[in-house]
């Protein structure tokens, strides 16, 4: 009776759990949330940029620029993290240079406009329609570029001409520059930068360096030398604590820099490309000369 009690007792635990699990929910098939996350972002992102928009048609041009800039930092992280994540697709890539272009071709020219442009009236509106271009095809060559596969392993370390994201920081220099002046209350410093002509030249010389074939760092795979490496901590925490107590002069300065960088940048550019030619060469010279022989 025992035995029987016992193996009429599994019987009936296995049919229990066979009909938890037929009451179970059945997994629910579809992309991986890791996939989903860096468009995510991408679309915060975009938002940001329309907000930008909409809170340069109010004239409230310290929150546009503030709502780009948010637009730029989520830019910075989304590719990145598509990357640490395995979730890069054609999808992501795409949906990301519309976004760029919105929110650092558009957003910066049409804010700059309403800032001091609208009233040079169409002459005003050229500069803004020229990044806006200018940004267009610099997306569009980068997207190119990604069909056409990697390069030499050198150029990988470079961007050809500004990145959009950096593009749109430049062209808000005016803006930046002038919302600190006000700040500190330097009056004629402030009236100075809202001058048209000097906003028409920034968009149309960053424009230029956008479209260019200026070779500029991607700081992908950035090795820092050890005895740099403290006074970049250093230089990094003095710069936060700098853009937490004056965001706007701090990302001021954060474009001069930017700026300032650009002939490093090619110098490095071509110390890279000729230390790689100097290495291929040799080997494709070594035919001929056993040929010769």
């Amino acid at each position: 009776m025992t035995e029987r009690h016992s193996m009429a007792r599994n019987q009936a635990i296995k049919k229990w759990r066979a009909r938890l699990r037929a009451r179970r929910r059945p997994r629910l098939k579809g992309v991986s949330f890791n996939r989903v996350l860096p468009n995510l972002l991408t679309l915060i992102g975009l938002c940001c940029g329309l907000t930008a928009i909409r809170f340069g048609l109010e004239g409230r041009f310290a929150a546009a620029a503030g709502a780009i800039v948010a637009a730029g930092v989520i830019d910075g992280l989304d590719g990145r993290l598509a990357r640490l994540l395995k979730g890069t697709s054609r999808f992501g890539a795409e949906f990301d240079s519309l976004s760029d272009f919105l929110c650092f071709g558009v957003a910066p020219a049409l804010v700059l406009y309403l800032w001091t442009l609208e009233g040079w009236g169409g002459v005003g509106y050229a500069p803004c329609l020229l990044f806006a271009v200018c940004a267009a095809l610099r997306l569009a060559r980068f997207n190119s570029a990604l069909d056409a596969g990697p390069g030499p392993a050198y150029r990988q370390h470079f961007f050809t001409g500004v990145p959009a994201p950096a593009g749109a920081m430049l062209a808000l220099f005016p803006l930046f520059t002038a919302l600190a002046a006000a700040e500190w209350r330097v009056v004629w410093l402030a009236s100075a930068l809202s001058s048209p002509a000097i906003s028409a030249f920034v968009l149309v010389g960053v424009g230029v360096l956008m479209v260019s074939t200026l070779p500029t760092w991607a700081f992908k795979n950035f090795r820092v030398p050890e005895p740099v490496l403290l006074p970049m901590l250093i230089g990094v925490g003095l710069y936060a604590a700098f853009l937490v107590s004056e965001p706007w002069g701090a990302l001021a300065l954060g474009g001069l820099a930017y700026v300032a960088m650009l002939p490093f940048s090619l110098r490095s550019y071509r110390r890279l490309k000729a230390e790689a030619e100097a290495i291929v060469e040799p080997v494709v010279a070594q035919p001929t000369q056993a040929a010769g022989r």
